[in-house]
């Protein structure tokens, strides 16, 4: 508290200072005005480096948040700790099947030889809300199937009912078109629940949403929910996920 005080008085008395400084340069010795201008060409060259930085930082997603579009009558949302947060790991070179990162996000595939990398990577577009996206970058790909598989939280699941709705909103960027499919799943009991749906890469919005109506949820014995984002002929292609949200709302009632 007392550092905190002292650092006060001397910022304030140094404003005064060179407040006072320009007020008198009219009039003031050119000599002394000489080391004036020096300095003060000095202090300026920190200053704008600390406004251009801070203006960077302050303009990007901040992190930790769960901010998004939803349904106005969601009962649960949810941005995976990928994209809100640091991750203690954040990229794996050579991902061998089952890696992870952090710790709701698998990568799975049946390649020899794995020329896959992840990272996660620091969002810096004016456009994206999420803090964080995650890039993947696929090289030689001799394996039939490769995808990444969210574990979604228990709250996703806590009464659960068929008459839900359950919707991803994702932006995604590649650098040649491929084909990803998006499959919830749901175990309840033995069984286990699941719906896919094709993400609609060429429109502008990105989202899914899966009706449970159609299928033959036992609400009492739900267990838990993960999602499966599938990459088909991802070979030679760089994609980034910038965002991955979830929402859920139960359908209106006729």
């Amino acid at each position: 508290m007392a550092g905190r005080l002292i650092r006060t008085i001397l910022y304030r008395a140094s404003l005064r200072r060179w407040a006072s400084a320009a007020k008198a340069a009219d009039a003031t010795d050119l000599g002394l005005l000489r080391v004036q201008r020096s300095r003060a060409r000095q202090l300026r060259h920190h200053l704008d480096q600390l406004i251009y930085k801070a203006e960077n930082r302050m303009a990007l997603p901040l992190i930790g948040s769960s901010t998004f579009r939803k349904p106005a009558n969601a009962d649960w949302s949810w941005r995976p700790e990928l994209w809100r947060g640091p991750l203690p790991v954040p990229g794996i070179a050579s991902a061998r099947s089952k890696s992870v990162l952090g710790d709701e996000v698998t990568l799975f595939h049946d390649c020899d030889f794995s020329e896959l990398t992840l990272r996660q990577l620091r969002n810096r577009r004016e456009a994206d809300l999420a803090p964080y996206g995650l890039r993947m970058d696929v090289f030689r790909f001799d394996g039939s199937y490769l995808s990444l598989v969210v574990a979604l939280p228990p709250a996703a699941t806590e009464g659960l009912k068929r008459r839900h709705l359950i919707r991803i909103d994702t932006i995604v960027e590649m650098e040649k078109p491929l084909e990803i499919f998006a499959r919830l799943n749901i175990k309840h009991g033995p069984n286990t629940e699941q719906i896919v749906r094709e993400l609609p890469l060429n429109e502008e919005e990105v989202m899914v949403e899966f009706d449970l109506a159609y299928t033959k949820l036992n609400e009492k014995r739900v267990e838990r929910a993960w999602l499966d984002l599938i990459f088909e002929g991802p070979e030679m292609n760089q994609v980034t996920i910038r965002d991955l949200t979830f929402s859920r709302r139960p359908r209106a009632e006729l």
